[in-house]
């Protein structure tokens, strides 16, 4: 008879992740079974072998595959426990795909594929430096900083093709909505059985796609989302991150994991070469990267011969003078896309906001439409005829005359990319106009419409964070920015770091090539460091700056956080359990750590409930592991390493 400890992947008892099960057969570490707890039969992981117990055991019903997780997925997922302080079950359920017990039949699920001819990559100087270093650099993490137009891809490619040379796969992520697709269409030119994954395809899909890589006898590349760090290679080489400074690489739900940690950590078990690149690195991986003893790998040039920077030009919109044709889209902007339209060219409009207008009042006594349950405006959308809660996703029809005062002068202000789309309709008839937002249904998202936006066919395409994100689009002539200061309003140590990064990363849509291009920047702070810096995609400027501000106000990378929130049906007890919880802390951590609050929460109310937080900070992380402990296991939500405190 043979003992192991098995993870079952549902939670069973609080502060037990494991149980002694029994089994005939002698298995292996990593293998998938049936257990049975109490009288429900769950799937479980074997994770080490046991000794005889004193109690009698269960036994293990059976193994569900034949071909055992890797021994380096085992460890991930039990280091993502400890360091997230996350029950692995929940972990368990993270790393493997659903429906693992069900008989699947095999289908193919591929995204479709813009071919492009780029097989004879041709280096330049630098990238050869870049190339020449990670092929005799030792199994680390790196950071690939390259200005947009680069050629970081060129290099991920080659590094891929020597890893899978060498006998071993590799992991590609990429921010999902808008990359992928691309970045299968650069590889799909250089290895023929590409596994792809992401959010689109079915359960099924997902688990063929996790099966090919489990049983796979030759290495692999893998495209995909934050999710595909997980896919289940025997050996890994190497591990890349593609526009790595993107939040979507950070789980919102528990565990709530950052991909680019959990990258660094499977690298480690893999002993493989992980690579961070990007244009605008956050803040806090290029200090990281300053203080490891891996050098921070440059590109500083554009990877095309005779590539032409674009020339951007600044729009000041609090001179109406600037805009006497349109009320938000300049004379400067409007005469810049009629030219490009008219020479059969690409324009891009970006806005960092989606729906029609941001408020909905009423003139006569200033009553704004409200969410009953968050207490958040509600945002227009036109072209639904509803009012929508951005929280919670609640509807009604929109208002015709005011409930205060019944005034009929309802107005709607502020600016979303509906309204822009609508508004470019009028003044550009004849041009084909697509939006791409989050609020795209399936078959009009930049993934399905790829194809249409790098042929050209698409003459104006307007969209928020989803087309800021390393497209490289050969017709695109002309970007317009509505308002480049929209975000920096909000009231986060972030904030000024993520307005750089999309304004750098959405003027770096052009310039690529020998064409002359034009970016229009329209904003209300013409003179703020982020817009300035930004504008000219001086990111060591903005670094220093940045890197100042965070040591000053104490933020990362200087110190650690935790955000502590307290949920409620009513604001009184949120208050009080909140008073209670940061006198406790106070009582119980470290004199060095701080405790802030408790204040209301950004959105304060939520789904009928009421969230107040406490922001903890903290030198060392094991300070803010202890503070988890002294969490009250009802009505609170923590996270630790928030990227944002919103």
């Amino acid at each position: 008879m043979h003992y192991y400890e098995v993870a079952p992947t549902q939670i069973v008892r609080v502060g037990n992740d494991s149980f002694t099960y029994s089994s005939n057969e002698l298995l292996a570490i990593g293998s998938v079974v049936i257990i049975e707890v109490g009288k429900k039969q769950m799937i479980g992981i074997v994770l080490r072998e046991s000794t005889k117990p004193t109690y009698t055991t269960k036994p293990i019903t059976s193994s569900l595959s034949q071909i055992p997780l890797p021994r380096p997925l085992i460890d991930l997922a039990i280091w993502m426990s400890a360091y997230y302080v996350t029950p692995l079950a929940t972990v368990l359920q993270t790393i493997l795909p659903r429906g693992l017990q069900k008989t699947r039949r095999s289908i193919n699920h591929q995204m479709p594929i813009t071919k492009r001819d780029r097989t004879n990559i041709v280096f330049n100087d630098e990238q050869s430096s870049v190339i020449d270093y990670l092929s005799n650099a030792n199994p680390g993490t790196y950071l690939l900083q390259g200005i947009t137009g680069s050629g970081k891809t060129e290099i991920y490619i080659d590094v891929a093709k020597k890893t899978i040379g060498n006998g071993k796969s590799v992991i590609i992520l990429a921010p999902e909505i808008a990359l992928t697709p691309q970045l299968i269409s650069e590889f799909s030119n250089h290895f023929s059985d590409l596994l792809l994954t992401h959010s689109k395809m079915s359960e099924s899909a997902r688990h063929n796609v996790w099966n090919e890589a489990l049983s796979s006898a030759t290495p692999r590349v893998v495209i995909g989302p934050r999710s595909a760090i997980f896919t289940p290679f025997k050996t890994i080489g190497a591990i890349i991150i593609d526009e790595a400074h993107e939040p979507s690489f950070k789980q919102e739900q528990s565990p709530k994991y950052s991909a680019l940690r959990v990258a660094t950590m499977l690298g480690r078990f893999h002993n493989a070469k992980v690579i961070f690149g990007s244009a605008t690195p956050s803040v806090v991986d290029r200090y990281l990267a300053e203080q490891s003893s891996n050098q921070v790998l440059r590109l500083t040039k554009i990877a095309r011969q005779n590539s032409q920077p674009p020339i951007v030009s600044l729009v000041d919109m609090t001179k109406r003078a600037n805009f006497s044709k349109h009320r938000f889209i300049s004379n400067q902007l409007i005469e810049q896309i009629t030219s490009t339209l008219s020479s059969g060219k690409q324009a891009l409009i970006f806005h960092n906001r989606r729906g029609s207008t941001s408020t909905t009042l009423c003139e006569e006594c200033g009553w704004t439409t409200e969410c009953p349950r968050c207490f958040l405006p509600l945002t227009l959308h036109a072209d639904q005829h509803c009012m929508r809660c951005r929280i919670c996703n609640h509807k009604t029809n929109i208002p015709t005359h005011c409930p205060n005062c019944g005034s009929v002068n309802i107005i709607h202000k502020g600016i979303g990319t509906k309204l822009i789309e609508a508004e470019l309709h009028k003044l550009f008839p004849d041009a084909n106009i697509a939006r791409f937002d989050a609020d795209n249904s399936d078959d009009a998202t930049v993934s399905s419409r790829y194809e249409d936006l790098y042929r050209g066919t698409i003459d104006i395409a307007i969209g928020t964070q989803v087309v800021a994100k390393g497209l490289d689009l050969p017709n695109l002539r002309t970007v317009g920015i509505i308002q480049a200061d929209s975000g920096l309003s909000l009231p986060d140590y972030s904030t000024n770091e993520r307005t750089f990064q999309l304004l750098s990363q959405v003027i770096g849509r052009v310039g690529r090539n020998e064409h002359k291009t034009q970016v229009i920047v329209q904003t209300y702070q013409p003179t703020h460091p982020s817009i300035i810096n930004g504008i000219k995609q001086d990111y060591e400027s903005f670094y220093a700056h940045t890197i100042r501000e965070r040591q000053h106000g104490l933020f990362p990378p200087f110190t650690h956080l935790l955000k502590l929130t307290c949920v409620y049906k009513t604001e009184s007890t949120a208050i009080k359990n909140s008073q209670l919880l940061a006198k406790e802390l106070r009582l119980k951590l470290p004199s060095e750590v701080q405790i802030l609050g408790p204040t209301p929460a950004f959105y304060e109310r939520q789904n009928n409930t009421y969230r107040w937080q406490l922001i903890i900070k903290s030198p060392k992380r094991e300070y803010l592991i202890n503070a988890v402990a002294l969490i009250p296991p009802k009505s609170w939500q923590f996270e630790l390493d928030p990227t944002s405190l919103l």
